[in-house]
Parts: C-alpha cells; structure tokens; sequence
C-alpha cells in the first residue's frame, strides 16, 4: 500500500470510485480516439447505474470526454458544458455481465467519424482497469505510466516495440499482448517505469503495421 491508497486521490468530489475514477476511465477513451469527442453512448452498471446521479457519475465521465482530469472544478458542469461545445451523448443503465460493480461502457465518436471505445471498472481511490478496447478483451490498471499500441499481428513486432523503448533508456514494468486472431488486430499495453516522452510515441507510430499509439500519463 502507498499513500496514495490510503489518502486516495486529489479530485473533486464526492467519491473517488464514482468520480475520480469515473473521469480517468473516460480520459482513456478519449485517448484511444484521439481527437475531440462529438458523441458518445455510454452504458453504466451495477452501482454505477444504481447511484451515477447522486455521486455524479454522469459528469465525471462526461468531463473526462472533454479532457478535464479529476481535480477540474468544471466537472461539477461538465454537461453544460459539452452541450455548448456540441457534444452529444446518452447515458443508460444495463447489466454488463460478470464485472465489477463500478464498471461503464463508453462508446465515442470524433469529429473525423473516428470511432473507439472502452469497457473499464473504478476499483477504488481512484484507480481504474480497463477490461475491453474496442470489443478486444485487456487488462490495463493506468497504474502506472503507459502505452497502449494497436498493431497488425505480424513476426517480430512485439520485439521491435521493445525494442525502440530499450534503446531509449526506458525500463519496461509490465507488458501484455492480445489479439483478435493470428495476423488480425493486435493490441500491446506497456506499463514503463517513468514517463514517456512524446518522440518516443511518435517513433513507434511511424513503424509499419501500428495503426494507433496512444500514451496514458498516470494522473
């Protein structure tokens, strides 16, 4: 335990699971999408669904859509505020299945027609798991710094990916790698020590076969 845990994170309130990590869960579907959101459907299970409004759920997501971290005073009027940027959205409840009690669907679509989501949990003081990326099944806790690189699966990617960060000096905490099927889409996620320079996601994003690179700053 660190003291993160025990004193849990700066954010606005009331809850740090149904804010604080609500706002980081939908940070990272605007990551993955990389542009400005135009829309978004979102889905919110077990006490999520049960409680969203009063814990305002529903604004901390909506304010993690517009870029906003969890300590942003404008999620208190986040929803105002994405309606007069034009943003659109629905918010429901649905059971979701075997997963957390905390856990949202977030569905997005930018302003190019680009269109991502994510299925992820607030486990509590704040932190996050992201189970789903585009229907792919992860397992990414934002925990720590991180990459997240969609990719062909092809021969030898894993190690040139590696390989690039290696030679940039940076140390590698964890690694997972997924795909849909052999030579289909492939997601990577990278959990690195320290924090990841730009140049370096630029770098792996003009290798072959990476389709998207999105870097994830713990916060």
């Amino acid at each position: 335990m660190n003291i993160f845990d025990i004193i849990g994170p700066v954010m606005i309130g009331p809850s740090s699971s149904h804010t604080a990590g609500a706002v980081r869960l939908a940070g990272v579907a605007r990551l993955l999408l990389g542009e400005r959101v135009k829309s978004a459907y979102i889905k919110l299970h077990g006490s999520f669904a049960e409680t969203y409004k009063g814990h305002g759920t529903d604004k901390a997501i909506i304010g993690g859509l517009m870029g906003y971290l969890p300590d942003d005073p404008r999620i208190r009027e986040s929803i105002e505020l994405a309606e007069q940027e034009g943003m659109t959205f629905s918010i429901e409840t649905a059971s979701l299945g075997d997963v957390h009690p905390n856990t949202a669907l977030i569905s997005v679509e930018g302003v190019s027609g680009k269109k991502a989501s994510i299925l992820g949990s607030s486990i509590g003081g704040g932190n996050i798991v992201i189970k789903q990326i585009d229907g792919m099944s992860v397992e990414f806790t934002g925990q720590y710094n991180s990459l997240i690189v969609e990719y062909t699966d092809r021969p030898r990617m894993v190690a040139m990916i590696t390989s690039i960060i290696g030679d940039s000096d940076i140390n590698i905490a964890n690694m997972k790698v997924y795909r849909s099927a052999r030579g289909g889409k492939a997601i990577m996620t990278i959990e690195i020590d320290q924090e990841i320079p730009e140049e370096l996601v630029n770098i792996i994003r003009r290798q072959r076969d990476v389709f998207n690179v999105i870097n994830v700053k713990m916060v």
